[in-house]
């Protein structure tokens, strides 16, 4: 009698284990489910076992509170967009004005003081419309869907022409850019303008901020690699170096926005873009 009653009690045992078990790979599994989905129905279990259901609902909860935030994160993002595009639209026509009124006062009569204080003002003027213009590019692109045309391209060739295009910029600030470029032809599906963008942006940055030298390379399997020296830099400012609007120095010529957009254009040609810092020196590494 007692030995059945003790079987009867253990298998009961098993059963429950057995049934616990099953809602708690269920459970997991909804989990996953709602975290990769844009769905609000909620985990639910068929079990009458407390604990269980308590866990679910524990779990309900705080996926309600992490999809909330994400809504608040992705409708920030979209008004901030919003705002970007408004005020570089805003500021575009004003500057454009302003320069026009500029070209004409210069070609009238004045002293020579007040043509060097015109000189000083134009060229304020023309800087904020460049840095107005970069604003209103990088809005662009983040309105952009990622969708834009792609073609086979050799990566060697627009990296060379870049390199060219950059190479009396760099030798006037004594820089002479060390090379090692694979003769290995890398294609790649990519757009050309966004790729050449990319690269423009790297050698800018490394023109503005660089100790005095460049190293650049392009191996046959598509890894692009930007250094240079780097002594002041930290490891938490190179952590930051791709978020939108951020200076290493309070440069008044900057938007900050550079990197930013290379990293854009690289991830909408599914590629890989990260920087670290050895040795003293900044690492640009892109994957294609």
């Amino acid at each position: 009698m007692i030995y059945a009653l003790l079987c009867a009690v253990i298998a009961a045992l098993i059963i429950k284990i057995i049934v616990l078990k099953r809602n708690a790979r269920s459970i997991g599994s909804q989990f996953e489910q709602k975290l990769n989905e844009n769905t609000n129905t909620p985990i639910s279990v068929n079990t009458v076992d407390k604990d269980m259901r308590r866990l679910a609902g524990s779990i309900n909860t705080s996926l309600r509170k992490l999809r909330a935030e994400h809504n608040r994160y992705v409708c920030g993002d979209a008004e901030l967009k919003a705002a970007i595009t408004n005020i570089s639209h805003d500021l575009r026509t004003p500057l454009t004005a302003i320069c026009g009124y500029l070209e004409v006062m210069k070609k009238g009569e004045c002293s020579p003081q007040t043509a060097k204080y015109l000189d000083i003002i134009e060229g304020r003027a023309e800087l904020m419309k460049q840095l107005t213009e970069e604003l209103f590019r990088y809005s662009v692109i983040l309105s952009s869907d990622g969708s834009e045309e792609t073609e086979e391209l050799s990566v060697n060739q627009v990296l060379e022409d870049c390199i060219m295009g950059y190479y009396a910029a760099f030798t006037e600030r004594g820089i002479i850019p060390k090379l090692e470029l694979t003769e290995e032809k890398v294609i790649r599906q990519v757009n050309k303008n966004a790729l050449a963008r990319t690269f423009n942006n790297l050698m800018n940055n490394a023109l503005k901020y660089s100790d005095g030298d460049l190293f650049i390379s392009l191996d046959k399997d598509g890894e692009i690699v930007f250094s240079n020296s780097a002594a002041e830099l930290t490891p938490i400012q190179v952590e930051r170096l791709f978020d939108r609007f951020y200076t290493v120095r309070q440069a008044r010529n900057s938007t900050g926005l550079g990197l930013s957009i290379a990293r854009t254009f690289i991830e909408q040609m599914n590629g890989s873009i990260n920087a670290e810092l050895s040795g003293g020196r900044l690492i640009i590494r892109i994957r294609l």
